[in-house]
């Protein structure tokens, strides 16, 4: 099923999920998927590794086994930056074979280990390829708070309509932890007639050293509330978990009064958080 369906009959809830890194074994990835799928989500998506790392192999694997073998729509991620056209043909054909239908179209991030391809400079670029050489459901990324790369956010919502005029047919927010950040990007997306179904990525944040990481990568905002929470809680691991489950669920639950057209959750292969958090605010999903 192409995810863009799922939009025209409830409030969709997905979930991400990524390939283990080398030192892991694979296996606990399927563990994360058997442990979620009871929770029945719309979708779950799985990312693609950095620019030649061996993860990026298993991506397909997993996405095709949360599809064929255990039932859920999967949603693979394709950044371009390391691809050349030829790579993402190769790629599109894997997909296909493995019934796949929906991709989340990104640039993806520089990797200094890697010189980067030019065959696709901005993820439009990408999305414009599929779309030509694919009958695929494509996704797009958006900023709440403005790509970092951006010089406005005027920039950044313009880049972003270019994407759906390229052919993503919905898009999903870099994680946020400031809901007022996601209502004025919103408005700004109708404004610039976008009109396409944009889900809000939540990602619950249960210690210090993961938000510092998220910080560093994402630039985000961390609102006063947020700062309190940490500031009291980051020495009580137990403490620092729920209070990072309730953050996240208190964000959901206003967007969804709000109208969000849809939550995806930011994993982190963690079934326990997922489970906490679904179990808060499923009853409120249409």
């Amino acid at each position: 099923m192409k995810t863009i369906e799922l939009f025209k009959k409830k409030t969709v809830l997905s979930f991400e999920i990524f390939p283990p890194k080398r030192t892991n074994p694979v296996d606990t990835v399927y563990d994360t998927v058997e442990r979620l799928k009871d929770l029945k989500p719309d979708f779950i998506s799985v990312t693609y590794g950095a620019g030649g790392s061996e993860s990026n192999a298993d991506t397909l694997k997993i996405a095709s086994a949360v599809k064929n073998d255990y039932g859920t729509e999967s949603v693979a991620h394709l950044p371009c930056v390391n691809l050349t056209k030829n790579d993402v043909l190769e790629m599109l054909g894997k997909l296909k074979r493995a019934g796949i239908e929906n991709i989340l179209a990104l640039r993806g991030d520089v990797n200094p280990d890697f010189a980067p391809k030019n065959d696709f400079k901005y993820a439009s670029d990408l999305i414009s390829f599929i779309r030509e050489n694919g009958d695929f459901n494509i996704i797009g990324a958006c900023y709440p708070e403005g790509h970092f790369e951006a010089s406005s956010l005027i920039e950044d919502i313009r880049n972003l309509k270019k994407k759906t005029d390229a052919g993503a047919s919905h898009l999903i927010t870099q994680l946020f932890f400031d809901n007022g950040y996601f209502y004025s990007f919103r408005e700004r997306a109708v404004i610039a007639g976008i009109d396409v179904p944009i889900q809000a990525g939540i990602m619950p944040v249960v210690n210090k050293k993961q938000i510092e990481r998220m910080v560093s990568l994402c630039k985000v905002d961390l609102p006063k509330k947020f700062l309190s929470m940490m500031t009291k809680y980051e020495n009580n691991p137990s403490a620092m978990r729920d209070a990072g489950i309730a953050y996240a669920v208190d964000q959901i639950v206003d967007l969804l009064a709000q109208g969000v057209d849809g939550i995806h959750l930011y994993t982190m292969n963690n079934p326990y958080i997922a489970r906490r958090i679904y179990e808060a605010v499923s009853s409120l999903i249409d």
